[in-house]
């Protein structure tokens, strides 16, 4: 299956690396290896078979202000409403102060520390940046919160705090509109980290395993974007138990768009047709049908024995199940609720609905 096949138009990225800043303290090898080999796996025709010409890459000293700009403003000329773009940034992210509180901003190759919110990318200019591209599948990553930002951003401007990375708040700014979603590397208050002697950081390291395939798919030959984050936030807590969290962020996503193809390797579509649908995922799919408000509709989540405050609902409601349920496989979600209670819940709704009744038995 070709991803055109499901979603026309053209599959579009730009990926930009910088690890050798002109006048901030240089970021690890792996910032530059994460942004090469993003790209290596879009582009390969035996993964996510993107068109090779339209994944453009800026590393270091290609990765200017102005080049930053440039870049961001072709994919925006360039890209239709049926199109599925992808960004990915590595490098310094800076959380600057500002007349509102907080602002936050990502560092180009050539900022001046002597003047950083003036020679930086500031989240309201990258904010009308992705507004102005009309794919109707954005996917946004940004690594942009390294072991050591903190001191580096500060070492010549301490007139004002520095705070390395991008505040939730601007993430969830970033991801206005239909369509678009922004996945970060971690919280606000966490690093990125590099394992010592590894090629990526270990964020980057499990979303190429989520390109390439790696992850739960229901074996249709295509990677959708909840695969993505479930395979990489997953596997990032469980490298590293405590240390870093990375963050989902969607404003209207109603649905699980696909990103690229489900290629594997080249392993052959007799695998994919053996793959096993994921219970988890079907289960997202027909609450977000039954339900659309979220786990909020019907008070579902309530009479199902959960505790709503252990849950963070501040997107669509397919984003918001996609969180609740994911936050229910973690074991949170509230002490008495579990699968079975929610879909006895939904089943009690909906008693002649079969594919309830089939996931119960399963």
């Amino acid at each position: 299956m070709r991803l055109h096949e499901v979603t026309p138009g053209t599959r579009r990225a730009l990926v930009v690396g910088i690890a050798n800043y002109e006048t901030v303290t240089s970021l690890p090898e792996a910032v530059l290896n994460d942004a090469r080999d993003i790209a290596s796996v879009l582009r390969a025709a035996d993964y996510c078979g993107f068109p090779p010409d339209q994944v453009r890459v800026l590393l270091d000293d290609e990765a200017t202000l102005e080049g930053i700009r440039t870049a961001l403003a072709e994919l925006a000329s360039s890209s239709t409403a049926e199109d599925t773009a992808v960004i990915f940034f590595s490098g310094h992210g800076a959380r600057l102060p500002s007349a509102g509180g907080e602002t936050s901003a990502l560092v180009p190759v050539d900022c001046r520390t002597s003047n950083l919110p003036e020679t930086s990318f500031p989240e309201t200019e990258l904010t009308e940046a992705l507004a102005a591209i009309e794919a109707q599948r954005l996917l946004v990553l940004i690594d942009a919160c390294h072991a050591g930002g903190v001191a580096a951003l500060k070492a010549h401007y301490d007139e004002q705090p520095i705070q390395a990375g991008f505040s939730e708040k601007s993430l969830q700014n970033l991801a206005q509109g239909t369509g678009r979603v922004v996945i970060a590397s971690s919280r606000a208050r966490e690093y990125s980290q590099v394992l010592h002697g590894a090629r990526n950081s270990v964020f980057t390291q499990h979303l190429l395993e989520a390109l390439k395939g790696k992850g739960r798919t229901t074996g249709d030959g295509l990677i959708r974007v909840f695969d993505v984050f479930n395979h990489v936030a997953e596997n990032v807590r469980t490298s590293i138990p405590g240390q870093q969290h990375p963050i989902f962020k969607a404003s209207d996503l109603e649905d699980n768009f696909p990103v690229a193809l489900d290629r594997g390797g080249l392993k052959g579509s007799a695998a994919a047709q053996l793959a096993q649908p994921d219970r988890w995922r079907e289960i997202e799919t027909i609450m977000a049908d039954l339900y659309p408000a979220g786990p909020t509709d019907q008070e579902i989540w309530t009479r199902a024995g959960g505790d709503l405050s252990r849950l963070r609902l501040n997107g669509s409601g397919r984003a918001n199940w996609f969180a609740a349920l994911r936050n229910l496989k973690l074991g949170g979600g509230g002490q008495q609720i579990s699968l079975h209670t929610l879909l006895e819940t939904a089943i009690d709704d909906f008693p002649h609905h079969p594919e309830l009744t089939a996931l119960k038995t399963r």
